[in-house]
């Protein structure tokens, strides 16, 4: 339990347990040679075909500029694909079938890192933890004029 002299800070304490989060998926999917945010990028990449590149950076919750710079590495490796829209602006972003091969191959070390997240939390806590950041974003979004 916190003691009265820690942050009251909620970002604070999103970031810090975020991080410890974090470090368990790494942990679980370096087995594969793949970060969590490349994991994450592949899961977002592979949902309903081809994506435009601001609608794939929504998805996440990151800027365009910062999953353009991660996107990079998953582009040589050919696991994404890069096409140009019908407007000649447009980037959309897919799934390599080398990319779909990653992801099945990463798929059981992210479930272990959930397993063990859900072991260390409580399954019914973990759960109503889900439900409550979903809430937050909404509401965050809402609030910010953002679509959710």
């Amino acid at each position: 339990m916190p003691s009265s002299s820690d942050s009251v800070c909620t970002c604070f304490r999103l970031r810090r347990a975020a991080r410890q989060v974090s470090q368990i998926y790494d942990h679980e999917l370096a087995a594969v040679a793949l970060s969590l945010n490349e994991y994450s990028i592949l899961r977002h990449a592979e949902r309903g075909g081809p994506r435009l590149l601001g609608e794939l950076a929504d998805s996440l919750g990151m800027e365009r500029t910062t999953l353009t710079r991660n996107l990079k590495p998953l582009l040589e490796a050919g696991w994404l694909k890069e096409e140009r829209g019908e407007d000649a602006r447009q980037r959309l972003i897919s799934i390599t079938a080398s990319g779909r091969k990653r992801i099945a191959s990463a798929k059981p070390h992210w479930l272990r890192a959930q397993r063990r997240i859900e072991a260390s939390y409580g399954a019914a806590r973990t759960d109503r933890l889900r439900i409550d950041l979903d809430l937050l974003d909404t509401a965050l979004r809402h609030e910010s004029g953002i679509a959710a």
